[in-house]
């Protein structure tokens, strides 16, 4: 992730952008309030291999090796994903969805314990940890 200044000019982050773009990763520009971050998901090494902190406008570049980039809120560039699960809809701006339940499930009687009591206090969803 390329962070820029609070004063990089569009042409400045145009031009980070296009040069991320020779390396063929895939290039995401996330304006924010006081600066813009620019994501770039591929070739970390290629990335590197750019020199971009010298470039005009970049305040840092900042390593990210996470796991699941394009399944981020951060990165995507798309939609938010809903999931319907029972007439509950997961994942939409207009809907909250409750998900509770026990840490570890000890036994059935105490699940069923707990969903109830999740029921009752308005969660959608029950959930149990298993080791």
């Amino acid at each position: 992730m390329i962070v820029m200044t609070p004063q990089a000019s569009k042409a400045d982050i145009d031009a980070v952008t296009k040069r991320l773009e020779t390396t063929g990763v895939h290039v995401v520009v996330m304006p924010g309030e006081l600066t813009t971050a620019i994501g770039a998901i591929g070739d970390p090494e290629g990335v590197a291999e750019l020199g971009l902190e010298g470039m005009r406008g970049v305040d840092r570049v900042v390593p990210i090796s996470r796991p699941y980039k394009l399944a981020s809120r951060e990165l995507s560039h798309h939609a938010p994903t809903i999931v319907e699960v029972d007439g509950h809809r997961i994942g939409a701006a207009d809907t909250f969805c409750l998900v509770a339940g026990p840490c570890t499930v000890e036994s059935r009687e105490q699940t069923l314990s707990v969903a109830r009591a999740v029921a009752d206090a308005g969660a959608a969803f029950l959930r149990g940890g298993a080791f």
